[in-house]
């Protein structure tokens, strides 16, 4: 069974791999960005409980149900949740992170998702 910080590696080189994703350190944590906008916060004031941040719109409520919450800094009235990584299955976190990356990505890199071929 993986521990929380191995999945959250995992779903960062996951998020890593999205269409002109990269890796930046604002505020002493990790994330990655398309273009300037952050799509997925990796750090975690729980270092035993690493936990990730992303912004959902039609997952929203399933990540709520879940036992994610509402991220803070008032980032959670715009949808932002925050998901304790051991809590939450690696395949949905997966998921949420591409949900999240389509919501700040422009459109062209969103539909480079769309034509490339499911593994």
């Amino acid at each position: 069974m993986q521990s929380g910080r191995e999945i959250r590696d995992g779903l960062l080189r996951f998020a890593l791999g999205l269409p002109e994703a990269w890796e930046d350190h604002p505020w002493d944590e990790t994330v990655a960005k398309v273009g300037k906008r952050v799509f997925l916060f990796c750090g975690g004031a729980e270092p035993d409980h690493p936990g990730v941040t992303v912004k959902l719109h039609e997952s929203l409520d399933q990540a709520l149900d879940l036992g994610a919450t509402p991220a803070g800094y008032g980032l959670g009235r715009s949808g932002w949740v925050t998901a304790r990584c051991s809590d939450i299955p690696a395949g949905l976190l997966e998921d949420w992170a591409e949900e999240s990356y389509r919501l700040v990505a422009p459109k062209r890199l969103s539909a480079l998702l769309d034509s490339q071929p499911s593994t």
